[in-house]
């Protein structure tokens, strides 16, 4: 078992009491706490080798960073972590397709998902477009009326209009028989995806995904918006090549600069932020506190951002509002949005998806409320996945939902919205080590499924209501086969035990400097041990704020425990009245009126007993 470290002398020392915290075999919220494993050698030769406080290290080591690799990791550079394009099957062929449609003035459309990994890479490749001087149609299907993925109506559609190449991204990787209807007529089609593939590929001039079976590119972990923005550094390449820019008159697009874009994407799928997507990340966010894009400048306006951007205001900021034209609105606007370079227009549609975000919250609140109770009559030991549907419910909140529903019981969770025919769309989240993924694609296989695919952690379907039963039945077996017998449990992982005197501005901008941080680098979690609540209150949207300080004395520390109201953690931080408690959270860093201040994000609780 892990033991606590002693921190570096310009750290303030952490509590005593680690053996309170590791005994946390349930907390409030029902989870056991456990350290990360670390390799405490590691992060001592770290601390030697780089002249690094020794907490530092140790998270450092707690997420994989070599000794060789810790300047890579905290200073990630393009130049170092950028792969040949190449390395990605298909890449060459689909950047060469590419190029001959643009040498021919061929007209180009793009039919993406209309998420914000759609969104994002769609909007890359118009503003690639753009730059080139050059039209290009991009078509987001309507989520309720046609659902995720090419359709063949609208690839039909497509080539009526006059489209000869169609380009897809953060989709079609499964869409065998909209591919082949848009290849009948006339479509020369290339697949620009990230989606789990299966060994059959869809008949396509070219099709570029580092998660189909025969690409060992080592790219697995990239959105669909860094799969783009590859193809375009590829596409880029055969044009210069070519002699396309000098025959033109043109000057090669500054593709760099649309690195915020291709970080908005990256940070809302939710993809490891490692390696190549760790660069993106760190230098598209720059990029994006310089507030070049109009539209994400209008987004931040609208929403009331005045601190400076980082992965929080992209995943929890921005990510939702582009997100929310495609779950309840207009499924283009997020693309329109993040291409335009008018700011009029952009704060036209920022306006819009505001508004859309707002109803998207009122309508996620009414199916969750009605799911919940579902799940709460009907669970038992044995649904190792909850399965819960509903007639009318909204298809542009299950997903959400979904997630909702797998935070509160640690299990996959999959919702289904049917309509008035019975044919149901879903969308699920996974937990754990389950490939949730993995098995609706096995249902698929087995012909219970109208359509599915996805990845190991989120999945989506086609239903029909009467193949139900037999559904649930069939992910539930799936799943139990890869638990195989291991209990799921819910744990809470922690890197260090802290006193509230260790909350220093010090100390939250060292942690700070480590970021981004996102799945694949988790944010920091620290105990603070035996601690007393003085003076909780409900803030905003079911938010319980309070302050904190030990037990002992001495300075107080803001915290915050975001959408508590209505659990066992904002029930326990309103009731605590100064009892002694162990806390576990994030350090963060709030900014007010240029004035700085650590805040402590409350994540769970336990009593000291």
């Amino acid at each position: 078992m892990n033991t606590p470290i002693q921190q570096n002398t310009a750290l303030q020392q952490p509590a005593e009491n680690f053996s309170a915290v590791l005994d946390v075999a349930s907390s409030v919220l029902d989870k056991k706490w456990a350290f990360t494993p670390t390799d405490e050698r590691l992060a001592v030769a770290i601390a030697q080798a780089h002249g690094l406080p020794l907490i530092v290290t140790r998270l450092l080591a707690a997420r994989g960073v070599s000794l060789d690799g810790v300047q890579g990791f905290m200073n990630p550079t393009l130049r170092e972590q950028m792969p040949d394009p190449y390395v990605l099957r298909d890449m060459q062929a689909a950047a060469e397709r590419i190029a001959d449609a643009i040498e021919k003035d061929q007209r180009v459309a793009v039919f993406g998902d209309y998420d914000v990994d759609g969104a994002t890479s769609s909007a890359l490749l118009k503003r690639f477009f753009n730059a080139l001087g050059l039209p290009l149609t991009v078509y987001i299907p309507d989520r309720i009326a046609e659902g995720y993925g090419p359709n063949a109506a609208a690839l039909q559609k497509l080539r009526a209009q006059g489209a000869e190449l169609l380009i897809t991204v953060d989709c079609g990787i499964t869409a065998y028989d909209a591919i082949a209807a848009g290849r009948a007529a006339g479509l020369d089609i290339v697949i620009l995806d990230h989606h789990r593939a299966e060994p059959a590929l869809p008949d396509a001039h070219a099709v570029v995904n580092p998660n189909r079976l025969d690409c060992d590119s080592g790219l697995g972990h990239m959105a669909a918006v860094g799969v783009t923005f590859l193809a375009i550094v590829a596409i880029n390449r055969v044009l210069r090549q070519r002699g396309y820019y000098a025959a033109h008159n043109l000057p090669e697009p500054h593709i760099l600069k649309w690195l915020d874009i291709v970080a908005l994407g990256t940070v809302c799928d939710v993809v490891p932020l490692t390696g190549i997507n760790r660069a993106f990340v760190s230098q598209g966010l720059k990029i994006m506190a310089m507030r070049q894009n109009a539209g994400l400048v209008a987004l931040g306006d609208v929403a009331g951002v005045s601190q400076e951007i980082g992965a929080f205001h992209a995943g929890f900021v921005f990510g939702p509002r582009v997100n929310a034209g495609g779950r309840v609105g207009e499924a283009g606007l997020g693309w329109r949005l993040l291409s335009t370079d008018d700011a009029h227009e952009a704060r036209a549609l920022a306006a819009r998806l505001h508004d859309y975000n707002s109803d998207r919250k009122s309508i996620e609140d009414g199916v969750l409320t009605e799911a919940l109770a579902m799940v709460e009559s009907s669970i038992t030991d044995d649904d190792h996945v909850i399965m819960v549907a509903g007639d009318g419910w909204h298809p542009g909140v299950i997903g959400i939902v979904a997630a909702r529903i797998k935070e509160k019981y640690n299990r996959p969770a999959c919702v289904i919205a049917f309509d008035e025919n019975g044919i149901g769309k879903a969308s699920g989240r996974s937990a754990g080590v389950v490939d949730l993924g993995g098995a609706i694609i096995a249902a698929k296989q087995n012909e219970i499924l109208i359509a599915g695919g996805g990845h190991k952690m989120a999945a989506g379907f086609t239903v029909a209501k009467d193949r139900m039963e037999e559904l649930a039945q069939f992910v539930n077996n799936h799943v139990a086969a890869q638990l195989a017998g291991v209990p799921m449990q819910a744990e809470l992982r922690v890197d260090h035990v802290l006193s509230v005197s260790a909350l220093t501005l010090d100390m939250a901008e060292t942690i700070a400097s480590l970021g981004p941080y996102g799945a694949g680098h988790a944010e920091p979690r620290f105990v603070l041990s035996a601690v007393k609540i003085i003076k909780a209150t409900v803030v905003g949207e079911k938010h319980v704020s309070c302050f904190i300080q030990d037990m002992a004395g001495g300075g107080s520390v803001k915290a915050i425990a975001f959408r508590a109201l209505d659990t066992a953690l904002g029930e326990t931080l309103l009731k605590a009245a100064g009892a002694p408690l162990h806390l576990a959270g994030h350090v963060t860093i709030n900014n007010w009126q240029g004035r700085q201040s650590v805040n402590f994000q409350i994540v769970d609780a336990a009593y000291t007993y």
